[in-house]
């Protein structure tokens, strides 16, 4: 339906849910740094011509590039290796001019378009199941080795959301946990040193209140002081005197919930919450298997990364640097987000 203004919003349920948790996400990032701003805008604007593009195109058009998006997506990651730029002994981004991206994050939905025209066109065999671990091993070793163990478990979580979605024999998917399973030790040796720490710690994140579980402590102190109603902007002991590391990003749920309290938090689930609901409805009217298996990938992501943030905010989960979807400060996840939100949308039947 065309606004007064003529431009074509696919989605109102899904697009003012947007509008309310990116609204809220300048409110307070503007609080917490705003040295974040101008450049912020820029990758909003990119951002929203991004969820606006994809959105104007049936889904079943745009997964007819699906091989492309994967080696293009390949591509991607290779190039930081090459061309990254190193940050605190990662090597994830490519600096252009005053921005840089993470390919890790950008590439995200395009791998989902992948594998979802690729595990729907056909019947599923056991030799195309196989083929399609090993496509998915691909990107996952490189994202890892960045090292991104947060994108790299949305990465598999997404590919999961996929297979769920695929009409195939169930026994594919106990092969699948055996072959992850016999994997996971070979993933442990991926993880840097930090990774690991923050696994082995995140139980009992007393033991280590001044290393590996700082964080943590740092984030349940926030939430906790917030309150109801929260201390006000720019008025947050643990954020504005920066006890609370990564503020913006990691923790920016915990920035919320002291500033601006449980009513800011709830808010922000709710809305989250709308977005997954709007999520099922669309995967119920898709307009072609694809597109149905897509939306299950995409849901199952966002379903992980709220669960993931918001539990890693309370302590209840290790830090493994998950953003709040449209949220956290994170100019690549914002893109990244924002375009996979327009293929949903695009998945939609009229």
């Amino acid at each position: 339906m065309r606004s007064n203004s003529g431009f074509l919003v696919k989605d109102k349920i899904l697009t003012f849910s947007v509008l309310v948790i990116v609204s809220i996400s300048i409110i307070i990032l503007i609080s917490l740094d705003s040295s974040l701003f101008p450049a912020y805008f820029i990758y909003l604007s990119i951002a929203v011509i991004g969820y606006w593009f994809f959105s104007q195109i049936n889904f079943d058009i745009t997964s007819l590039f699906y091989k492309y998006f994967y080696i293009i997506s390949i591509i991607l990651l290779i190039l930081p290796i090459v061309l990254g730029q190193v940050t605190r002994g990662t090597i994830r981004w490519i600096p252009i001019g005053v921005l840089s991206f993470q390919p890790a994050e950008i590439v995200r939905p395009f791998l989902l378009v992948f594998f979802a025209k690729y595990l729907t066109d056909g019947k599923i065999t056991l030799v195309k199941a196989l083929k399609s671990f090993g496509l998915l091993l691909f990107p996952a070793i490189l994202i890892l080795v960045q090292p991104s163990l947060g994108v790299t478990i949305l990465t598999l979580i997404g590919f999961f959301g996929v297979v769920i979605a695929c009409k195939f024999d169930k026994k594919y998917i106990l092969i699948g946990l055996v072959i992850v399973i016999g994997l996971l030790p070979i993933f442990w040796q991926f993880l840097a040193q930090y990774q690991k720490q923050r696994i082995m710690t995140f139980i009992h994140p007393s033991n280590d209140p001044l290393g590996a579980g700082y964080n943590s402590l740092q984030s349940t102190i926030a939430v906790g002081s917030g309150k109801i109603t929260g201390m006000g902007l720019g008025k947050g002991t643990q954020t504005q005197l920066a006890y609370l590391p990564e503020k913006q990003t990691d923790f920016v749920f915990a920035a919320i919930g002291e500033e601006l309290g449980m009513i800011g938090a709830t808010l922000i689930l709710i809305a989250g919450f709308v977005m997954l609901w709007r999520f099922t409805q669309i995967m119920e009217n898709s307009v072609s298997p694809a597109a149905r298996a897509y939306v299950s990938g995409f849901f199952l992501t966002f379903l992980a990364q709220l669960f993931i943030h918001v539990g890693m905010n309370l302590g209840m989960l290790p830090v493994t640097g998950v953003p709040f979807p449209l949220l956290s400060a994170g100019g690549s996840s914002l893109l990244a987000t924002m375009i996979g939100l327009g293929i949903v949308a695009s998945a939609l039947k009229k």
